[in-house]
């Protein structure tokens, strides 16, 4: 199914987002396609809205911010996980996203350089299998827009380093979180 898109316009809600949904599934759909591709461009429908982004920043330029800081690190992060699969990319099948929903907690305006509150919740993991064998990584964050997750920061939140994260790789599912942050 395409992801539906944002009307720049509407504003937040206080709707907590479902981690099960279809429109949440296509979201991760098209994130697992850009690293199994290692097309950043694919996973853009499942990050976090310029237009939202706009509404929800108390900061001087939230449209710069937004594409030269959260889309640069996001394009980073998406290839160091196409990079963590290597010449199993081909092979790795999307199995499941788990998003540690009892962890989620409303961020009030004011908090976090924001001047609109919305849900947040870290650790999520994506599930995946290459011949057979179950792996993750992690999406360091996810915050709500009218109701829906969006990946607002894949790899980390917090950079150690100036090239692409992948956040805890892990076999199996590995352990979702910890909560907090932004």
């Amino acid at each position: 199914m395409a992801v539906p898109a944002v009307r720049a316009r509407l504003h937040q809600t206080h709707a907590l987002p479902p981690a099960r949904s279809p429109v949440f599934h296509a979201e991760m759909t098209d994130l697992w396609a850009a690293v199994v591709t290692g097309r950043p461009r694919l996973g853009m429908p499942a990050f976090f809205p310029l237009a939202a982004y706009e509404q929800v920043k108390a900061i001087a330029d939230p449209a710069s911010d937004w594409r030269n800081r959260l889309v640069a690190e996001f394009r980073l992060d998406v290839v160091a996980a196409h990079g963590l699969l290597r010449r199993s990319a081909r092979h790795a099948v999307l199995t499941e996203v788990l998003v540690p929903e009892s962890q989620a907690s409303w961020i009030d305006p004011g908090v976090c350089y924001n001047k609109t509150g919305y849900w947040h919740v870290a650790g999520a993991r994506i599930g995946y299998k290459v011949r057979g064998r179950l792996r993750s990584i992690g999406i360091a964050s996810l915050i709500s827009w009218r109701g829906r997750w969006y990946v607002v920061h894949f790899g980390a939140v917090l950079r150690t380093t100036a090239g692409g994260v992948v956040d805890q790789p892990a076999r199996g599912l590995g352990v979702p979180g910890p909560a907090g942050g932004c």
